[in-house]
């Protein structure tokens, strides 16, 4: 079994690429970390083009990966090649989705306005995951949903559901001539619990330094906002999101 052992191999510096958004765009491919991750992927038939093993861990026969190449690598390698602090030895490269088109004729859908934290974009998606929903649409300033830790904070869930990048504003148009109602999020406008469950909606949420562009909001049916009812100055945008998404599919 050859071994790949050093961190100036061409196969190591091509997978660290793979940590950058360019990486990610020029070889069409991202990484994923860890048992869990691999399995959530395996389970969604995410296409693997590589399966990156510690020399000293065996592959779980319920994976059935054997068409799968493996490369074997040093525990030092896989450091290299890990973001998290103790890597679990099992790494695989992934094909990118084919996420086009993710706005349906109708159906409930969630867009994101410039939140550039990966770690509250990853649980906005999880939720997102939970609450049933069909899709997300990231809009341009949103955090990259490749990148390693919105991988890791979804748990899995980017696996379950498309999310596209794509310009709000055009997004909003498909909305209209689909006759789906769209609601922004605010910090003034109408209580969202007075708006009764939509069987397809649309929610544009922000991030929590701006909120939504008002040109975004101007374009919405209505505008929703969450009670502060402590001394809290706001909600974290993962929360507010998932209290939304709640309340709206009913």
């Amino acid at each position: 079994m050859e071994i790949i052992e050093s961190i100036q191999n061409p196969k190591v510096k091509t997978w660290k690429k793979l940590h950058s958004k360019k990486g990610r765009e020029t070889t069409g491919t991202f990484l994923i970390e860890g048992i869990h991750l691999i399995e959530e992927a395996l389970k969604a038939f995410i296409p693997m083009k590589e399966l990156i093993i510690n020399s000293e861990k065996e592959v779980p026969s319920e994976w059935k990966v054997s068409n799968i190449p493996h490369v074997f690598v040093s525990a030092k390698v896989l450091k290299e090649i890990c973001e998290t602090e103790t890597p679990q030895g099992y790494v695989a490269v992934c094909e990118l989705p084919d996420n086009r088109n993710v706005l349906l004729e109708k159906g409930k859908f969630l867009l994101i306005d410039g939140v550039q934290d990966p770690g509250n974009v990853g649980a906005i998606i999880r939720t997102a995951d939970a609450a049933g929903i069909d899709g997300i649409i990231l809009g341009e300033g949103s955090v990259d949903p490749f990148n390693g830790k919105v991988i890791r904070s979804t748990q899995g869930s980017l696996f379950h559901l498309p999310v596209q990048k794509m310009n709000l504003e055009e997004a909003l148009q498909i909305c209209r001539e689909n006759h789906i109602p769209i609601f922004g999020t605010t910090l003034t406008g109408s209580t969202y619990n007075a708006i009764a469950p939509q069987e397809h909606f649309a929610l544009i949420v922000g991030n929590e330094g701006s909120g939504v562009q008002e040109t975004l909001l101007n374009q919405c049916d209505q505008n929703l906002y969450i009670p502060i009812y402590g001394n809290a100055e706001s909600l974290n945008v993962a929360i507010a999101t998932g209290i939304l998404l709640y309340h709206l599919r009913g």
